[in-house]
């Protein structure tokens, strides 16, 4: 046979061998059994702009983060660093393995290993040996079989979830959040080059425990990519100056109370995008816990910031300290408490709406008796007739429960349901102290009855995810009648210390001194705080006013230096003094007053007006007619006498001197005389 028909020969068979050995590598190959390619990951809270508010770490404590964005010098660092033929071979290169094996042999040593990045997450994702063969061989095969079933990029977004930083870390974005405090978008070539090194021995290159091995490491890497061209000189000598990380920075844990809520009801979501904001979040938390050690002993606080025209909540502080000795782990936004006085806005407004009562209109602040019902005003006190709009400034609660009477209790509840809250009643029946606070809600069901008022008597209903679509309210109060609320509330004095602007809003202690709240809002944005004590135990001597306005007000200039301007008055709106209201509004009087069996007032028959009276200092006898018991009889602005039903009756005598007498039925209907006794 001649010489060249035997090579042909030779070469067909060797072919024929080749193409044999390699369909059964293909088979070896197509057969193996891959583990998960991706562990559980934490599970991510991020603000409204993408920042990391809150990360759970996933089983046995890890810090497991998705890559997110990656700064493309690092990643060419690292695969010119560790695999720079990555992009092109399929799995394994055979030059590296070669390159690897010769110096071993040469030096007696491992210098340099020959494992690919695909080799690499090989052994991360089975958790596998790096040094026994048995173990170098299954990674070589799981890396075949990765290059044909992912394509690179997957490949290396696997590396970057799972490589190793040390301790409880893996992956790029752990790492670079415990060691610099920030993702991995934009990195410093020493803060890569440290990244790039950590992989290798994340134990005994620890830079918290081993900062020598940690230096030399990561200058190592800055040296070579220098002589691979990958680093000018100047570049390298910066970063080897550069310090090194000396401990690792704590992962954010903001808003811990509704990102645990969050996370629980919705436990199979990886990654939740909130309307929150990271930086409002963070400093009004540290306000809060400030608030509440000045406030005293065992005080917790709670603040929520919601912009009333999108909806979006911005902040939930939900206690002092999550992990605070004084029952922190309470979240005080959802914990249902007595609003004290901060329903009396909306009772006002839906009295504006009812055509009851005008912002100028005139009440009697005087006692009252509503069945075994005896409202009394905070300080005890009684100021005669006085308007609307003072009773409001004021926070007067006789005229308050005077309007709830009319407009009925249960009015006011569905007007709190409208207005996308969730009042909670001991009983059954909600009775006249409603307005005054006795009801339960929440420090969010507060904000989001301000926030309906904030947008004009029907707004969005609050929420905190942003890929929500934004639900409205149904209608709670007209334009007019929220706008004439919101002009009321911004007519008093705003709290010190705050931004500049005009501030709609009020305040509340309940009773006992249990709670105090200030909640107030201007053009955009509603605030509510609330102070107290977690196990609802008293607070002596707190006031909403003292205890809570001060960090509303802080919580307002935190927000911004400048509050937008609240809204015009509706063309509607009746902008006139008393004397030119219409007759009905001039002063208030119930609606059923005309129907009673005796519809007029109390007629104080003796002493009569202008009586010049001798009484020796004996009791001053008092004849009524008409009028509905029970009575009441005030002598200059005290009440000296309430719950009387005889119409002739004796009073302690006023003493010498020049004195007002009034007398106050039970629906509020008076008759007064001006006497003197000699």
């Amino acid at each position: 046979m001649p010489r060249s028909s035997r090579f042909l020969l030779v070469l067909a068979g060797a072919l024929f061998m080749t193409a044999l050995a390699r369909d059964g590598v293909d088979r070896w190959v197509d057969a193996t059994v891959l583990p998960p390619f991706l562990a559980e990951t934490s599970v991510e809270m991020r603000d409204r702009n993408g920042d990391l508010l809150r990360a759970f770490p996933v089983e046995d404590g890890i810090w497991r983060l998705l890559p997110g964005a990656v700064d493309p010098n690092f990643t060419a660092m690292l695969i010119r660093y560790e695999d720079k033929r990555f992009w092109t071979h399929a799995g394994v290169d055979p030059i590296a393995m070669l390159r690897a094996a010769g110096q071993s042999l040469w030096n007696g040593r491992t210098v340099s290993g020959g494992s690919t990045l695909t080799m690499q997450v090989a052994r991360l994702i089975e958790d596998g040996s790096t040094g026994r063969w048995r173990g170098k061989f299954r990674q070589v095969r799981v890396a075949f079989a990765l290059e044909r079933r992912l394509s690179k990029k997957q490949i290396l977004d696997l590396y970057l979830t799972h490589a190793p930083y040390g301790g409880n870390l893996e992956g790029i974005r752990a790492g670079t959040r415990a060691w610099f405090g920030k993702d991995a978008a934009r990195l410093t070539a020493a803060q890569a080059a440290l990244l790039v090194a950590l992989p290798q021995s994340p134990e005994a290159r620890r830079p918290d425990r081993r900062p020598e091995a940690t230096r030399k490491a990561r200058d190592r890497v800055l040296r070579r990519l220098e002589r691979f061209g990958v680093l000018t000189r100047a570049e390298t000598h910066a970063a080897l100056t550069e310090r090194l990380p000396d401990r690792m920075k704590p992962f954010p844990r903001l808003a811990p109370h509704l990102t645990d809520r969050v996370k629980r009801q919705a436990p199979a979501t990886s990654a939740f995008d909130l309307t929150l904001d990271v930086g409002l979040q963070a400093r009004l938390e540290t306000l809060v816990a400030q608030a509440a050690t000045r406030a005293g002993p065992r005080i917790s606080g709670a603040l929520i910031v919601a912009d009333h025209r999108s909806g979006g909540v911005l902040a939930s502080v939900g206690s002092a300290g999550y992990q605070d000795a004084r029952q922190g782990f309470v979240d005080m936004t959802q914990a249902l408490r007595s609003p004290g006085s901060t329903l009396k806005p909306l009772v006002y407004g839906l009295a504006f709406d009812q055509g009851l009562a005008h912002p100028e209109t005139l009440i009697s602040d005087s006692p009252v008796m509503f069945g075994r019902y005896a409202p009394r005003n905070f300080d005890g006190a009684f100021r005669g007739d006085v308007r609307i709009r003072d009773a409001l400034q004021l926070s007067l609660n006789i005229p308050v429960v005077r309007l709830t009477n009319a407009l009925g209790a249960a009015r006011v509840m569905s007007a709190l349901r409208f207005a996308g809250s969730k009042p909670r009643l001991n009983g059954g029946t909600p009775g006249l102290a409603i307005s005054l606070g006795g009801v339960g809600l929440s420090l969010l069901d507060l904000v989001q009855i301000y926030a309906t008022l904030a947008a004009g008597g029907q707004g969005p209903i609050l929420h905190h995810d942003a890929l929500a679509e934004t639900r409205q309210t149904p209608r709670v109060l007209s334009d007019t009648s929220a706008w004439q609320v919101a002009d009321i509330l911004a007519g008093v004095s705003a709290p010190a210390g705050g931004a500049t602007g005009a501030l709609a809003y009020k305040t509340g202690t309940s009773y006992g001194h249990r709670d105090a709240w200030a909640i107030g809002f201007d053009g955009q944005h509603v605030i509510g705080v609330w102070l107290g004590r977690a196990d609802g135990t008293p607070v002596p001597g707190a006031f909403g006013g003292d205890l809570a306005a001060p960090l509303l007000a802080e919580a307002f200039s935190l927000l911004k230096p400048e509050l937008a301007p609240l809204r015009p008055p509706p063309p509607s709106t009746l902008l006139v003094g008393a004397a030119q209201l219409p007759q009905p509004l001039q002063r208030f009087r119930p609606r059923t007053a005309a129907f009673e069996n005796d519809p007029s007032a109390p007629d104080l028959l003796f002493p009569p007006d202008n009586a010049v009276l001798e009484t020796f200092g004996a009791p001053l006898t008092v004849k009524l007619r008409g009028g509905v018991g029970p009575f009441s009889v005030l002598a200059d602005g005290v009440p000296v006498l309430t719950g009387q039903r005889q119409r002739e009756f004796e009073i302690p005598n006023p003493g010498a001197g020049f004195t007002s007498l009034v007398v106050v039925d039970a629906q509020g209907l008076s008759d007064r005389a001006a006497i003197r006794i000699d």
